[in-house]
Order: C-alpha cells, then sequence, then structure tokens
C-alpha cells in the first residue's frame, strides 16, 4: 500500500503537462511547452539557487554592500582603523605618564625615582646601534678642540649670525629637513627625519641641564653651552645622558624617536638658543 502511494507520487511528479500558446483569432498553436511539476520544482529551486548566490557576490565585492541599512560605509571604517590606531599611541603615552607621576610621588617619599635612562622604546631594536666613531668624526673632533685652545670667547658680546662663524657645530643627525625653523609659527627649531635606530649627538660641548619627558615632545634633553648657547633635542625614544652629565661634541646623548603628541613620525625636532632668543638652526649646521 505504502509502496503504490509512493509510485503515484512519483507518477505526478513526472507526468508531463503541456502549455500552450494560441492565436486568439485562428486559435492556430503559436507556441507550447511540455513540462512536469518536478520540472517547475527544478526550474524555481535553481533560479532561487542562482538568485541568491548573484545577490551575496553583489554584497561581497562591490560597493552595494554600503547601502545596507547599519553597515558602515568607508569613511566610518577609516574613523575605526584611526582611532585603534591612536588608542594604541594614548595607551602607550599613558604608561609613561604614569610612570612619571611614580617616579614624582617616589620623590615626594624621599626616595630615589627610576632613571629616564633605563626606560626604553621596545619598538626600536638597540644591539643594531654603533656608537663607533668615523675617521670624519674624529677629524671635526680633533679640529674643534684645537680652535678651541685658541678661541676663549667665541660669542662674546653680540648676537649677530657672524659671531658664530668661527664655531663649527656638529651635526645632531644628518637627514632630510622636512620642517624648517618659523618662529611666526611657533615652531623655534628644524624637524630632521633619518632612519631608525640612529644616535642623536651633542652640537657643542656642553652640560646637561635637562633630560625628561613631557606629554607633547616626549623624551627631551637641552644641553648648556659656553657663552649662554642652548641646543634642545625633542621626540626621541630614548636619553642616554642624565642631568649634570658634561659632553663632547658628536658624543651621543639620546636615540632619536616618535614620543610625544606634537609628533607625526620619527624624527628629531632640533633647537638652538642663544641669550633667551630662538636661532635658526639650518644657518649654523649641515644636516
Amino acid at each position: 500500500m505504502i509502496k503504490e502511494k509512493k509510485k503515484r507520487f512519483v507518477n505526478k511528479l513526472k507526468h508531463k503537462y503541456r502549455l500552450s500558446i494560441y492565436n486568439d483569432d485562428t486559435f492556430e498553436e503559436v507556441w507550447f511547452l511540455r513540462l512536469s511539476r518536478l520540472n517547475v520544482f527544478s526550474i524555481l529551486g535553481t533560479s532561487v539557487l542562482l538568485f541568491t548566490i548573484a545577490i551575496i557576490v553583489l554584497i561581497a565585492f562591490t560597493p552595494l554592500r554600503e547601502f545596507i541599512p547599519g553597515y558602515p560605509d568607508g569613511n566610518m571604517r577609516r574613523n575605526i582603523i584611526t582611532n585603534v590606531y591612536k588608542l594604541d599611541s594614548l595607551e602607550h603615552e599613558l604608561e609613561i605618564r604614569d610612570r612619571y607621576f611614580e617616579s614624582i610621588n617616589t620623590i615626594i617619599r624621599g626616595g630615589t625615582p627610576a632613571s629616564y635612562e633605563s626606560s626604553q622604546d621596545t619598538g626600536v631594536s638597540y644591539e643594531e646601534i654603533t656608537f663607533d666613531k668615523s675617521e670624519h668624526d674624529s677629524l671635526l673632533r680633533q679640529q674643534i678642540e684645537e680652535e678651541e685652545l685658541f678661541n676663549l670667547s667665541i660669542l662674546a658680546g653680540s648676537n649677530n649670525k657672524t659671531d658664530f662663524s668661527s664655531i663649527h657645530f656638529y651635526p645632531p643627525v644628518r637627514g632630510l629637513v622636512t620642517n624648517s625653523f618659523n618662529p611666526s609659527e611657533n615652531h623655534f627649531g628644524t624637524d630632521i627625519v633619518t632612519s631608525s635606530n640612529k644616535v642623536v649627538s651633542a652640537t657643542l660641548d656642553g652640560t646637561i641641564i635637562i633630560a625628561n619627558w613631557t606629554l607633547e615632545t616626549g623624551y627631551v634633553i637641552q644641553i648648556q653651552h659656553d657663552n649662554n648657547l642652548i641646543s634642545v633635542y625633542k621626540h626621541n625614544s630614548e636619553l642616554l645622558k642624565k642631568v649634570g652629565n658634561h659632553v663632547k661634541a658628536g658624543e651621543a646623548i639620546a636615540i632619536i624617536g616618535n614620543s610625544g603628541e606634537l609628533t607625526s613620525g620619527p624624527h628629531l625636532h632640533f633647537e638652538l638658543w642663544h641669550n633667551g632668543t630662538p636661532i635658526d638652526p639650518e644657518d649654523y649646521v649641515a644636516f
């Protein structure tokens, strides 16, 4: 009995029907089509499947997906990625700030804070840094030392550029100047871009007067030179000297970096000040 019902059901599916189109005036058969229920189900199923695949492909590989309610557009996705990078940078800066406040609390309690010299940028491979002096560096150092023996007052008495003509400023780094001295826009130094892991060198002999970290300019080091001349080095990834250290021209004092909020990439912001007035470093230093 069950087999007969199943057989009748299969026969119904396979039974052919004729679909004809006739001319209304002459009753002549114009077109016909023989179909079974199984043919109809197969055609409908295949059509639905192909239509679904086409919709999925259009949504996945064309901009049509942006018209779906709730789907983020291109600007929103770019903002999300940008915010992720900013959040990562802020997390790093907050960690540095917390260490800074912890050092202040330690000083208030009468303890000895951790040295900034031990703070490192984990993105820098310090094993690759070489401190070997080249032949040109040694010759320049010798020339500076010989001239200083016979020049006891290089900068005395005037603020003019000609007063610096006999001074040989050692370049803190060698690279590409991307932003020049422009005091009208409160840019009192020169930005120099160079490869990573580069050593920042002292431009002249002097004594370290500031070696700390600020939220805007990151790791900063300042050197007091003779004749009221001060050099400033900002956005370093690590400081190699402490306050009170005496340094020679060309001696390593820091590692170039990208610390602080006012930076768009690894570079050195270098300033020169004479008698409390900023001067253009490019007038005296060949980067």
